[in-house]
């Protein structure tokens, strides 16, 4: 059971209702706590209204303007760039392409001048090397055939009455054109020997068949005191190694070479060392 109330002191008759107690908080402290509750009511209205409002509406993300700006002109800078750099390397490509292109013509008009140098070369070494054969063919003939002529070298000799130094040269101007063969004797082909021989030999003359016999016959003349008809030869007396006829104006005709044939050269040219006279 409940204990009695005990009064303490004296009370006032009024003191047990309500609206006549005094009150504990002053008016300020009051109004200051009511402001700060309605600022904390507020701001969680504001909050669940924003909350509410984010709940209705889809969140989407936003993408920043100037970030992707500076992206895209770096990108395009970038592949400016590349650009640039593969025209450069398709312009140094083409350079040295041409570069190469030109070499090689250069090349090859080289190798072609060094061909066409090489083959007269060659040309040269091979007439060279023909012109010693036919030398040292005709050394060795001579040497064969002046065994057998030596004896009868002056003895043989003798011009007819009727000789005629026309006659020879005629025969000489008949046979130019014809090839020079070693050791050929007509009617198409001739030595230089055997050439005077059947010159002289249209007039009755017989003489030795090789040069340097023919040097021996007849009676020496002088090279200022040339006629027409007087045999020339080349080299040493009584060992010629060619001869020809003298035709007047300072001109003679002769089996030259391979290369000439028979044909008329002039002296001045070729001069001869000297000369014999047969009619």
């Amino acid at each position: 059971m409940e204990e009695p109330l005990i009064p303490v002191g004296p009370m006032s008759h009024t003191a047990h209702i309500r609206s006549h107690r005094k009150p504990r908080r002053s008016a300020p402290t009051a109004a200051m706590r009511a402001g700060v509750a309605g600022g904390v009511l507020s701001t969680l209205a504001v909050a669940g209204a924003s909350g509410s409002a984010n709940a209705a509406e889809p969140v989407t993300q936003t993408l920043e303007l100037p970030t992707l700006t500076a992206d895209l002109t770096a990108q395009v800078a970038e592949s400016a760039l590349a650009t640039e750099q593969a025209a450069a390397d398709y312009q140094l490509q083409a350079e040295r392409d041409a570069a190469a292109a030109k070499a090689a013509k250069e090349a090859e008009a080289d190798l072609a001048e060094a061909k066409k140098k090489a083959e007269a070369r060659k040309k040269a070494a091979e007439e060279a090397r023909k012109a010693a054969a036919e030398r040292a063919a005709r050394d060795a003939e001579r040497a064969a055939l002046g065994a057998t002529a030596t004896a009868t070298t002056a003895a043989t000799v003798s011009a007819p009455s009727g000789g005629s130094v026309a006659t020879v040269v005629s025969f000489l101007r008949a046979q130019v054109g014809d090839a020079y063969v070693m050791g050929a004797t007509g009617p198409n082909a001739w030595d230089c020997s055997s050439l005077v021989q059947a010159a002289f030999k249209q007039v009755g003359v017989d003489l030795p068949r090789v040069s340097q016999d023919q040097s021996m016959v007849g009676t020496e003349v002088s090279m200022s005191d040339l006629q027409v008809g007087d045999i020339l030869y080349w080299g040493a007396k009584g060992s010629a190694y060619h001869v020809g006829v003298y035709i007047g104006n300072g001109q003679y005709l002769d089996a030259a070479n391979p290369s000439k044939g028979v044909v008329v050269q002039d002296l001045s040219g070729y001069p001869a060392t000297g000369a014999v006279r047969v009619l």
